[in-house]
């Protein structure tokens, strides 16, 4: 049976909305400082993709690639360490503007603090990042990791040091598992996913994740964009594009760019919480054998949804089809731009958009998201091949083939 494309649009508020003091700009200069602490900072790459733009029928298409992030190969580094930076400098009765790496990895620091094991639930990317921060600042990390996930990416996490297992759970059954041991041996959870009682870390992850927003923002300017039109952010429990959503509206106000969240149809938490729009967060439960790992969450973040409530304008759930799609024609993008190497969950967003700009089936997506030749629209490839087989097998081998889009 051919999945489906669903959407929803949320008609635009105007007035007061959720406040976005936790994601304004100052807060994304302070989280960017942070990181730009570490001795492996540098600012990740924005491809302007000049050609591709015109092919798709589109006014311009910037990709965030993210697959250069502290060589490893993802962007959720960027919320584990500054969730873990923000724990250790509160247990120091300190702010993190005055612990800088540096301060943090003193042998001084470490005599006050002493031992901690930092433990989470993941598919791969958020545990590598975790495994390596705890590394980097001489501590520990148990990682747990739902079934059916890659030996590859266990092997990644295991190399930065950390204790890690693949389980027989789905994903949110790994993360109550991993929780449960926090409590049971007295370790700190560091999760995205927040619950009653759970706000502060999963909060500070979403602030770090807004460094790889403010750089967009900065290089866009840089290039003479002053705001792009639409920007597509993929889903998982909604934290990274809590982020970049929350950072852009607190920049441009009223003035925002068009916000759309992507979601694959196995795991649409969100789009199915947006679609009841009732005030309560629906979730997807089994396995949700989605080629799109990262993005395989079943349960919204409190957090991320009241700020994506707000602020996003539309919801999609798309095929498995279309990430393959997205992860083939970056990687062979027209002559003259540059091949963005991006995985699974990586080109969900962007893969969508190719669908929906070439199938003729999906010209309605194409108005109601008012996608045309003056759109100029921002993506974040979240993740590079960090499932070099599975990536070799969608885009050499064409796993996943796209439907056929007479």
């Amino acid at each position: 049976m051919k999945e489906a494309f669903k959407m929803v649009q949320f008609q635009r508020k105007k007035g007061k909305h959720y406040p976005l003091s936790f994601l304004n700009i100052d807060i994304a200069k302070e989280v960017k400082s942070f990181h730009e602490s570490f001795p492996v900072y540098a600012e990740t790459p924005l491809r302007d993709m000049k050609n591709l733009a015109k092919e798709l029928g589109l006014g311009a298409i910037y990709v965030k690639d993210e697959s250069y992030r502290f060589g490893l190969n993802a962007f959720k580094v960027l919320g584990g360490s500054f969730a873990i930076g923000n724990y250790l400098a509160k247990r120091l009765n300190s702010s993190i503007s005055k612990m800088p790496y540096e301060r943090l990895i003193s042998q001084e620091v470490k005599e006050k603090l002493g031992d901690i094991v930092f433990v989470t639930a993941t598919d791969g990317n958020h545990g590598r990042g975790v495994a390596w921060t705890a590394k980097q600042l001489k501590q520990h990390s148990v990682v747990y990791m739902p079934k059916g996930s890659a030996k590859e990416r266990l092997d990644n996490i295991i190399a930065e040091g950390a204790e890690a297992y693949i389980t027989d759970m789905n994903y949110d059954e790994a993360v109550r598992f991993a929780n449960s041991m926090a409590e049971k041996k007295g370790w700190v959870m560091v999760q995205d996913t927040a619950w009653e009682g759970y706000e502060d870390i999963p909060k500070w992850i979403i602030q770090g994740y807004s460094t790889m927003g403010y750089e967009a923002y900065e290089q866009l300017k840089r290039l003479g964009e002053k705001k792009p039109t639409h920007i597509f952010l993929q889903a998982g429990v909604g934290s990274m594009a809590c982020a970049i959503t929350g950072l852009f509206s607190a920049i441009y106000g009223e003035a925002r760019p068009i916000i759309t969240i992507v979601e694959p149809n196995k795991a649409d938490c969100i789009y199915r919480t947006a679609e009841a729009n009732d005030g309560k967060l629906r979730f997807v439960t089994g396995d949700m054998d989605t080629i799109m790992a990262g993005l395989a969450c079943g349960e919204p973040c409190t957090i991320a949804w009241n700020i994506i409530k707000e602020y996003a304008d539309n919801f999609i759930s798309c095929p498995d089809y279309t990430a393959a799609e997205g992860m083939r024609i970056l990687g062979n993008p027209p002559k003259g731009d540059e091949r963005v190497i991006s995985g699974e969950s990586g080109a969900a967003a962007f893969g969508c958009v190719a669908e929906i700009m070439t199938n003729n089936n999906l010209a309605w997506m194409r108005e109601k998201l008012r996608l045309d030749e003056t759109s100029r629209v921002l993506f974040i490839s979240t993740e590079g091949d960090t499932d070099k087989e599975n990536y070799r097998d969608i885009v050499w081998n064409g796993k996943y083939p796209s439907y056929d889009k007479k």
